[in-house]
C-alpha cells in the first residue's frame, strides 16, 4: 500500500540554518533514504520549495491564483515522501526513522492513491482499517 508522509517544519528556522547544517541533515536523510531505497520501499520524495514562491488555486471555473500557502499552522508543509509499505504501522515505522534524523520535523502519514491517467487507481487501506 501507498502512503504519504508529509514533512512539516517551521520554515524560518529550516531557513536560518547555516549551509553546513542543512547539508548535514541531508546527509543523514539521504542515509534514511539509501536503507529505504534498499527495502524497496521509498518512492518519490521531494524537497519543496519556499511558502513564499507557492501559489494556492481556488475557487470555482478557472478559479483564482493567490499568492503563496494559507496554513493555519506556525508549520507549513516542506517536503514529502511516497513509500510502500505493507500497513499504516511500517509506514509509521518509516517516519520514525526518518524523525530520528530530523527531529524538529513533523511528520503526517496519509494512505493515499496513486492516480495514473487511463490507469485503474490501487488500493490503499480500507476505510476505519488501522493498518
Amino acid at each position: 500500500m501507498l502512503y504519504a508522509i508529509l514533512a512539516y517544519h517551521v520554515e524560518a528556522e529550516v531557513m536560518s540554518w547555516k549551509p553546513e547544517e542543512d547539508a548535514a541533515l541531508m546527509t543523514n536523510l539521504l542515509a534514511v533514504h539509501d536503507r529505504l531505497n534498499a527495502k524497496k520501499l521509498l518512492g518519490p520524495a521531494a524537497r519543496l520549495g519556499a511558502t513564499a514562491e507557492a501559489r494556492t488555486l481556488r475557487g470555482p471555473g478557472a478559479g483564482m491564483v493567490i499568492d503563496g500557502p494559507f496554513a493555519e499552522t506556525k508549520e507549513q508543509l516542506l517536503g514529502l515522501y511516497v513509500v510502500n509499505c505493507d500497513n499504516a504501522d511500517a509506514a509509521l515505522d518509516v517516519a520514525r526513522d526518518l524523525r530520528r534524523v530530523n527531529p524538529t520535523a513533523v511528520y503526517e502519514i496519509r494512505p493515499i492513491r496513486l492516480y495514473l491517467p487511463g490507469e485503474a487507481l490501487p488500493e490503499t487501506a480500507q476505510e476505519g482499517d488501522q493498518g
